[in-house]
């Protein structure tokens, strides 16, 4: 049986109490808000804090406010469940209701957040093992060791971003609010992402991830769709997120298209959703787009499947994802 380290447990009941017990920490601390990722990596040593700043009592993280028509205010704490069943999100941002109903099981979806979810740990096959298993084969540059197991020649890590929220909320265009002892700020979902397999974010070890600011649904539709061995349960291989908006003769006025988990950040595929406005969909049209989304996706030894299935796959769910958006 894998145990738990020994650790502090600190039960903040509001932000700027947590961010404050953060800051003031002089042993390796860090956030838990429903633990479904964190704790089992605790089990297997790949993360070993000493403190852990529980943010699950904290209420003002779990609201889900606000209308299609000015926007959504979504609490970093709600959880994935309640994501996925709130009827506008269904109804106008459904490509995240999507994304939130496909991650894992109904019970750690009723338990994680989705701010635990965008904040994921980029995930390899070489370090999502037991302490055992890494220090059997050796250890590699993510935890303990000092090369990529992927690529022995590469000077970085090359673990990928498998959190099925972060491209649908990258191609919503979704903002994202920090807290932190200094204060606050706002920044655009794709700028939280680096393209740094050991260190994936640009938030700060003091911020909370607060909250989730989705833009007015103003005519958008959205589809995400995911690749992965099993139908549910399993972190995807391949994730694409679509959104798109009609002009009243169905050309297409906007468009975004974001794949995950083909790199250690949400890969913004904005040069081939170029290719759609102004056009009507047809067969020629996506199969272009596909082509040219398929060139962002670089895809290595570090997730289930082989590389070449996973490639030939990458632009057959591009062009599924934007065929199931319809004006």
């Amino acid at each position: 049986m894998l145990r738990l380290p020994p650790f502090r447990y600190l039960a903040p009941r509001g932000l700027t109490e947590a961010s404050e017990l953060m800051a003031s920490q002089n042993e390796p601390a860090m956030f838990v808000a429903g633990g479904t990722d964190l704790y089992p990596k605790m089990k297997r040593r790949q993360f070993t804090p000493r403190v852990l700043i529980s943010l699950r009592e904290i209420a003002e993280l779990k609201h889900i406010k606000g209308s299609a028509e000015v926007g959504l205010r979504i609490g970093a704490g709600a959880t994935l469940s309640a994501v996925a069943a709130h009827p506008i999100i269904q109804a106008h941002y459904s490509a995240l209701a999507t994304a939130a109903e496909s991650v894992s099981t109904p019970q750690l979806r009723n338990a994680g957040t989705i701010g635990g979810n965008l904040l994921l740990d980029t995930r390899c096959n070489y370090y999502d093992q037991t302490e055992f298993w890494r220090n059997s084969i050796g250890y590699c540059m993510k935890k303990d060791g000092d090369i990529c197991l992927v690529a022995p020649g590469s000077p970085r890590c090359w673990a990928i971003s498998s959190a099925d929220t972060a491209p649908v909320l990258v191609s919503l265009d979704a903002r994202l609010r920090l807290v932190s002892s200094q204060g606050e700020r706002v920044i655009a979902a794709l700028d939280l992402f680096r393209d740094d397999g050991m260190q994936p974010f640009t938030k700060s070890a003091d911020e909370v991830l607060a909250e989730v600011l989705l833009p007015p649904a103003a005519g958008w539709h959205s589809s995400y769709l995911k690749l992965r061995r099993r139908g549910s349960f399993d972190f995807p291989i391949l994730g694409v997120a679509a959104a798109l908006r009609f002009n009243e003769d169905q050309t297409i006025a906007q468009a975004r298209l974001v794949l995950g988990a083909v790199a250690s950040h949400p890969v913004d595929a904005q040069d081939a959703a170029q290719l759609l406005i102004g056009h009507k969909l047809s067969h020629e049209l996506l199969e272009a787009v596909a082509t040219a989304a398929t060139k962002r996706a670089k895809p290595l030894h570090n997730a289930d499947l082989t590389i070449n299935y996973r490639k030939q796959v990458t632009p057959i769910y591009i062009r599924r994802a934007l065929e199931q958006i319809t004006p």
